[in-house]
């Protein structure tokens, strides 16, 4: 049954991607004019430390934590001012294992951290990530390989769209950035 779970759930995501050709506008690219179908991405080997199956409630910080390498513990919206304190890089470009910082708002008032597992092109990335959703089916979860779209006016990755487990984009998101993953987790990954 689960199985059969999985399976029409990929099937779902795999049908809402459609291929745009659509110029980007001023204000940013919407998600529906920019995310291609993932059978025509190839995606590198991770660089992500193995997560082992579980069905206890998961919140985002420890799964992100372990999967990243990055040693940092409290609520997400603060990982980003911790990652300077610690020296880890930080930066507005994805790359693979690093994190990707939500910002505290009214909606996520303890922020949000996902880890990159692909990047599609310079606004589209994947990341995997837990207790992302809105019901009890959702919440407390790992979800891998959804979708987010920078949809920053700059292409600064400082607003995203993710989506959500509907197989739609959801509301635009304030982000720090990625903090990334110390060169040793990277390398031995």
């Amino acid at each position: 049954m689960r199985l059969l779970g999985i399976v029409g759930l990929c099937l779902l995501l795999s049908a809402c991607f459609s291929t745009g050709n659509s110029a980007p506008r001023a204000s940013g690219p919407m998600p529906s004019d920019t995310v291609q179908t993932l059978a025509s991405v190839n995606l590198p080997s991770s660089r992500l430390n193995s997560f082992a199956p579980t069905n206890k409630f998961l919140q985002c910080v420890p799964y992100a934590r372990e999967v990243s390498g990055i040693e940092i513990y409290g609520d997400a919206w603060t990982w980003w001012a911790q990652a300077g304190q610690k020296n880890f890089q930080r930066g507005n470009r994805p790359q693979i294992g690093a994190v990707l910082a939500l910002r505290k708002t009214s909606r996520l008032k303890l922020g949000h951290v996902a880890v990159v597992s692909a990047i599609l092109d310079s606004r589209k990335i994947l990341v995997n990530h837990a207790n992302w959703g809105s019901d009890s089916r959702t919440r407390g979860k790992v979800h891998y390989r959804q979708p987010v779209v920078d949809v920053s006016p700059s292409n600064d990755w400082s607003e995203v769209r993710m989506m959500n487990t509907l197989g739609t984009f959801g509301s635009m998101y304030p982000a720090h950035g990625f903090i990334y993953q110390p060169r040793e987790t990277a390398e031995a990954n």
